[in-house]
């Protein structure tokens, strides 16, 4: 996960994402995004969550080294990247929480409970 400055102002623990550039796939984006936040090299992804424009995936294939590059101007609002325990509860806030309740509920993540 990534720990940020959101939109809404507050620092919190959150999923790597942004935006999806044109002619890129939500799911081309979410590779893009995951390598830029935290230099992780993923794929096999399912969607499990869409809302609007924003998409939610379980990844299933992670390979490389956490990192932070800090070098990458659009990291600027992250300020740290860590592996969070599901079990970490008190990490997630009201926009993180619904999705760890919805992988405890999915034969294909993990279970949470």
């Amino acid at each position: 996960m990534v720990r940020q400055r959101v939109e809404r102002g507050d620092i919190v623990w959150n999923f790597p994402g942004g935006g999806i550039e044109k002619d890129e796939t939500p799911e081309c984006a979410c590779i893009r995004e995951v390598k830029e936040e935290t230099g992780l090299d993923i794929k096999d992804l399912n969607l499990i969550h869409k809302q609007d424009e924003k998409y939610t995936f379980l990844i299933k294939n992670i390979k490389g080294r956490i990192k932070l590059d800090k070098t990458n101007k659009d990291n600027d609002d992250i300020f740290e990247v860590k592996w969070i325990s599901l079990h970490d509860y008190n990490k997630f806030d009201n926009y993180t929480k619904p999705i760890i309740e919805l992988l405890s509920q999915l034969d294909e993540g993990p279970n949470i409970t």
